[in-house]
């Protein structure tokens, strides 16, 4: 008898619940059981570099220095020696005005300068007589500043006819059109035969010593680049043929239309690439990675933007919290500029509720 009370005794020291049959959700024993259960899953991707067929933007070759050339006087044009692409010199016949109408012009001004001075001597005599007379007391004194007042007038009209003669002349001088500066015909606007305004585009002259690629990308894939960027620059039927080009300056204002900003990549002087060829240009060189993620995969805070990275070993794993340089989200994802590397595990599900250092179980695809 005293064996059974000691058993029972026992028994109801080592497991009291147990004992008196209560059921397992009165104990806990349930949710220890889950709790100590596989770790959950994780949604996570497997970062990869993009080939560098998927990451190009065009661009167009361009002069850094070029003008638009017009006539500063309205005419009839009746020779246009260059065309589109032509190589031309310092100095060089780019287009000419018919002079007939000038040539009008600088004769009608040329004679009305004449008949200006004629009246302007016979203003001047008739003055010398008056005066004379007035000396005698023989011209009144409203005779005299009368005659004063004529010289004067025909003195100033002398004048005027003389600067319309020479404004004649310039504008005659003007029919030709010459090249600034050596360089290629880049556009044409006007054809011979038609008549142009004063300060009308007629061609578009660019240097060839300093060719430039210009791209246009939205204000979001900005973030972070600066001028002194590298870029990879080649063409669509050569893409081995790779040049290097630095990022030199980027448009402060968004265009209104396409809300784009205008980059300029300074290509190097021997560059094999004509004006206005269409390009493509990456960022970076041919073995620079270039590493996305979706945006909901960065976490930001007060010490910058990170991700959560799994370290899997055999059949555990476990999460760390990784900063990372990322640029702005565009299109639902971000460029990771540093931190991260190809074939790296990335979470992008649950990224608020993850601490460092915590277990985690298989991948799941999202």
């Amino acid at each position: 008898m005293n064996r059974l009370l000691l058993a029972l005794a026992c028994a109801l020291a080592a497991s009291p619940a147990a004992a008196l049959g209560l059921p397992d959700w009165l104990t806990g024993e349930a949710e220890a059981e889950a709790a100590a259960g596989p770790p959950r899953p994780v949604v996570s991707v497997i970062l990869e570099d993009r080939s560098a067929g998927e990451r190009w933007i065009p661009g167009v070759v361009q002069a850094r220095t070029q003008v638009q050339l017009g006539f500063e006087t309205l005419g009839r044009m009746i020779d246009r020696p260059v065309d589109l692409g032509d190589e031309v010199a310092e100095g060089q016949l780019l287009a000419q005005l018919s002079t007939e109408d000038l040539s009008a012009t600088t004769r009608a001004a040329r004679a009305a300068l004449a008949a200006a001075e004629v009246q302007a001597r016979t203003a001047r005599a008739t003055l010398e007589r008056t005066e004379a007379l007035a000396a005698r007391n023989v011209a009144s004194d409203a005779q005299l500043e009368q005659a004063q007042q004529a010289g004067s007038a025909a003195l100033a009209e002398v004048e005027q006819a003389r600067s319309e003669l020479v404004r004649a002349e310039n504008a005659e001088g003007l029919a030709r059109m010459t090249a600034p500066f050596a360089g290629v015909i880049s556009a044409v606007s006007e054809s011979p035969g038609a008549v142009v305004g004063a300060g009308a585009p007629v061609v578009q002259l660019s240097a060839k010593d300093t060719p430039e690629v210009v791209l246009d990308l939205p204000a979001q894939s900005l973030v972070g680049l600066e001028p002194g960027a590298t870029f990879a620059v080649w063409h669509r039927n050569e893409p081995d043929a790779e040049v290097t080009a630095v990022l030199d300056r980027i448009d402060p204002v968004a265009d209104s239309a396409t809300r784009t900003r205008r980059l300029y990549l300074d290509l190097p002087p021997d560059a094999p690439f004509r004006l206005g060829a269409l390009v493509r240009a990456r960022l970076g060189m041919a073995d620079a990675p270039s590493l996305s993620l979706p945006s909901e995969a960065v976490v930001s805070g007060d010490d910058g933007s990170a991700v959560w990275r799994v370290r899997r070993k055999g059949e555990t794993a476990q999460v760390e919290r990784v900063p990372v340089e990322a640029a702005a989200p565009f299109r639902g994802r971000v460029s990771i500029m540093s931190g991260l590397q190809a074939g790296d595990e990335i979470v992008i599900r649950g990224v608020r509720s993850l601490t460092p250092g915590q277990a985690v179980g298989r991948r799941l695809d999202p």
